[in-house]
């Protein structure tokens, strides 16, 4: 089978510094154009941007200028996350609505390719009929908005495997919606690689790589905020990933998320390259996958 060429998108921790999520802050302290012109420097074509980071950058700079950066430095590629509470009732709702608003108001504005949706993070079950209603919705709103939704699976969460979250997708059914598959996530909620060939076709929206250490710390929410590897440093057979998401026919870019105790302190042009290089390292050598 033949592939279409690679291009690899940073999200947004990869190349936000010293910061993690639901950290004391979320916003960069780097400056948005910096980390644009670091990524395009390296050879990235898409970034990914948090809510609070988006909008801090708006209040500076507007979104028209937000483009033009973007555009002057060749990044096709944008993602915004990430909203959660999107099928909930009561505050929590209100809350969602409001975010969801500005999210799809930045992608519209950023051309954005995608938002994240979070599913339900620290709940055991997932009601189905629930979400597949509230996602339906939410797809109808971001294709009013000229984007995708992608429902990221996580094993600390209500979705937490693919069979869930293909019942929500699935159920909903629509053109422009479907799953975020983290190798990070699949791997460390023991999910076979060999399960992502169940998905149907056009229900892949987004795709990141890493990697991680043989044992996990506790929390495991504490392992996935800083203690991810570059692609190729831990154990994770990031080839089988590759090779396993490239049969379903996936066209889209190769999202690379980073959130490293580690790498967050290096200088901005040392995260950007190291990260890349190491992600591109492993599309050379998907026919010999490394051995977890």
């Amino acid at each position: 089978m033949s592939h279409p060429p690679i291009e690899l998108l940073a999200a947004y921790f990869t190349l936000s510094g010293d910061v993690y999520p639901f950290g004391p802050t979320e916003i960069s302290p780097f400056s948005f154009q910096h980390r644009v012109e670091a990524a395009a420097r390296a050879g990235w074509k898409g970034i990914g941007l948090v809510y609070a980071d988006a909008y801090a950058t708006v209040d500076k700079i507007g979104f028209k200028e937000m483009r033009r950066i973007l555009e002057a430095n060749g990044i096709e590629h944008v993602e915004l996350e990430i909203l959660v509470d999107w099928y909930r009732t009561g505050e929590r709702r209100r809350a969602s609505d409001t975010a969801r608003h500005l999210l799809l108001d930045a992608a519209e504005a950023l051309h954005a390719r995608a938002v994240k949706i979070g599913p339900g993070i620290g709940e055991d079950t997932a009601d189905i009929p629930l979400m597949v209603d509230a996602f339906g919705a939410l797809s109808r709103d971001a294709a009013a908005r000229g984007t995708q939704v992608m429902l990221e699976i996580m094993p600390f969460s209500n979705v937490r495997t693919i069979e869930t979250g293909r019942a929500i997708v699935e159920g909903a059914n629509q053109s422009n919606a479907g799953l975020l598959l983290d190798i990070w996530h699949l791997a460390r909620g023991g999910v076979d690689f060999a399960e992502i060939a169940t998905i149907k076709p056009g229900f892949i929206k987004g795709i990141e790589l890493d990697d991680a250490d043989r044992y996990p710390i506790e929390p495991l929410w504490m392992d996935t905020i800083h203690k991810r590897r570059l692609p190729g440093d831990g154990v994770l057979d990031v080839g089988r990933f590759i090779e396993a998401v490239q049969a379903t026919g996936y066209q889209g870019p190769w999202g690379v998320e980073i959130l490293s105790e580690v790498e967050r302190k290096l200088p901005l042009e040392d995260m950007a390259t190291r990260a890349y290089q190491a992600t591109m390292r492993h599309f050379d050598t998907t026919a010999h996958p490394k051995a977890a």
